[in-house]
């Protein structure tokens, strides 16, 4: 799902889409056979049904024709438009489930849905899913293939009336008619892995290099909210307020199970060890999770299995726009490079001529820093950035010498290396030539940050994607120098990024009742309200259609004076 640029929701950018959409699913009456029910079958016969499937997908959510070409419509009668901004998706989410804007509400497309009638309730469409209506009760009855073909090509609904001309007229010739078709037919239909009657089944993946307390951290608090789920009295009501939109809502609230996948080894043998574990016990979503090394292994087989995965504590999440399935606390080391970058842009003191010096190991969280703050840099319109990638054990002369850019008379130099891979750092301020600026990572330095010497804190900037210690409202965070612990990711601080997890999915699981897809899961996540949480580690989080890093800022600090120094912020929140 796309954003929009002028502060709008998706949804009020839809209302015109959403009303039309609504006169689309109405009284019908009997439908004669189209080309697209007569050429089902053969149609079948000459494609894998997987395949029509993701071909359909592909023009429901992209607007892209099988043929690759974008899909054409009209709108307004005779204005001509790209399928590519007018997608499906848009209107009728990736779900199919609709939408409720105001007083309007979007009724779902999906499959069972559509092809089944619809009964007056209380001025509502309500599905009755045995079919037997009094005719006097039916709101429309049951669509057929060849009346959802027609609507969408012609806009000519069911009962022979022109549909709102706002809504797009696609022009598809019969096949591709024919495969979106069986799409929206299939459309969130069926039993999704990990469900039965009575249970949700979850699962948490933690890799072997994470510390026994960070792993206890992790999972202590998360197998509690698994043992202890229940539904708030307030999340009663509201879920029962909806009941006479959807009539299996008055179903029970399944119980919910949590299994451990432990993966052991390289990141290169994780994806075996996934595909065993879900064999042998497929489920609904993955929730939390925890590996210091790079995330996308555990990404991958969720993306291509279509597994939602919430929230996971990793510093190397994947980037992506077009990725739909994990939902990050946020982009990680990544997000703390593009926060150095936009904060130089903005210095209206650095010289036009400074030569910018990344210094960083070529390993995942090196990687991830240098280029978010190179891609960041050049999109601001700047030249490239010149790098020194250093060896393990990382050392460095304190004149840097050996960077020739350092002979320009302005220099400032990004430090993306751990506390341990670079012993010179407290003696880099005091290089000739010195460096205008020099930046780190919080994240990579930990505790080390405060030690650093206090004629050098003038010169150092470091990136802090948490909530500042002594905020207030969060009187402890990542990192603080009170902690008791001694490693940034060490058991308290895992607490603390655990916590969004729990508010984020309660009111998504809440309303999981006869519509239990996982599509469905994610577009009740997206529309969360932003959150403040006090005791953790983000200052806010905010949620929206198609977001898949729920953290956006990051601050810019420095070192205060005297023997127990605190942070002090250079920036505000930085929003990306």
């Amino acid at each position: 799902m796309r954003q929009t640029t002028d502060g709008r929701s998706p949804f009020s950018r839809a209302l015109p889409c959403i009303l039309a959409c609504i006169s689309v699913i109405a009284p019908a009456i009997t439908c004669r056979t189209s080309h697209a029910e007569a050429s089902a079958g053969s149609l079948l016969n000459g494609l894998p049904r997987d395949e029509i499937l993701l071909l359909g997908e592909r023009m429901y959510v992209k607007g892209v024709l099988p043929s690759g070409n974008a899909m054409q419509a009209v709108v307004k009668g005779d204005v001509p438009v790209d399928g590519t901004m007018f997608t499906c998706v848009s209107c009728h989410l990736r779900s199919g489930f609709g939408s409720t804007e105001g007083l309007v509400r979007t009724p779902p497309i999906d499959g069972a849905r559509l092809y089944a009638p619809l009964s007056k309730f209380k001025g509502m469409p309500l599905q009755n899913r045995s079919g037997l209506l009094p005719a006097e009760d039916v709101y429309r009855p049951a669509y057929t293939d060849a009346a959802l073909a027609r609507v969408i090509r012609t806009g000519d609904d069911p009962a022979g009336r022109k549909i709102d001309d706002v809504m797009p007229l696609y022009l598809l010739d019969d096949r591709d008619a024919d495969i979106l078709v069986y799409y929206l037919k299939n459309l969130s239909r069926g039993q999704q892995p990990g469900i039965t009657d009575t249970t949700l089944r979850f699962a948490t993946v933690i890799t072997d290099d994470v510390a026994r307390e960070d792993r206890e951290a992790m999972l202590t608090p998360l197998q509690s909210f698994i043992r202890n789920w229940r539904i708030s009295r307030s999340m009663e009501r509201s879920v029962r307020t909806e009941a006479f939109l959807d009539e299996g809502a008055s179903k029970g609230i399944r119980t919910l199970s949590l299994a451990v996948w432990d993966l052991k080894g390289p990141p290169e043998g994780w994806r075996e060890q996934l595909e065993t574990y879900y064999r042998k016990e497929p489920v609904f979503a993955l929730l939390g999770g925890m590996s210091t090394r790079e995330w996308a292994p555990i990404h991958r087989f969720c993306e291509d299995h279509r597994i939602p995965a919430v929230f996971p504590i990793t510093d190397l999440p994947v980037i992506s726009e077009a990725d739909w399935y994990t939902v990050y606390l946020s982009k990680g080391l990544y997000q703390e490079g593009e926060t150095a970058a936009r904060y130089l842009h903005g210095r209206s003191d650095l010289a036009q001529d400074t030569a910018i010096v990344q210094v960083f190991r070529k390993d995942p969280a090196g990687l991830a820093l240098s280029k978010a703050f190179r891609e960041t840099w050049i999109s601001l319109g700047h030249e490239t950035t010149d790098d020194l990638v250093v060896d393990q054990p990382a050392t460095m002369p304190a004149d840097l010498g050996n960077i020739p850019a350092t002979k320009r008379q302005h220099t400032v130099v990004l430090i993306w290396l751990r506390a341990n891979e670079f012993p010179a750092l407290d003696n880099l301020a005091k290089a000739r030539p010195k460096p205008d600026m020099i930046f780190a990572s919080f994240t990579l330095l930990g505790k080390r940050s405060y030690s650093l010497p206090e004629s050098a804190r003038a010169s150092i900037y470091l990136t802090f994607p948490y909530a500042l210690p002594g905020d207030h409202q969060n009187n402890r965070t990542v990192g603080d120098a009170t902690s008791k612990t001694t490693a940034t990711t060490a058991g308290e601080d895992v607490g603390l990024r655990m916590r969004p997890l729990f508010s984020a999915i309660t009111g998504p699981l809440a309303r999981l009742r006869s519509f239990v897809y996982r599509d469905y899961f994610i577009e009740l996540m997206e529309r969360t309200p932003d959150q403040s949480l006090a005791h953790t580690a983000y200052p806010r989080l905010s949620f929206g259609p198609g977001q898949r890093y729920a953290s956006k800022g990051c601050y810019i600090v420095q070192l205060s004076e005297g023997s127990a120094p605190k942070l002090l912020k250079k920036t505000d929140w930085v929003i990306h």
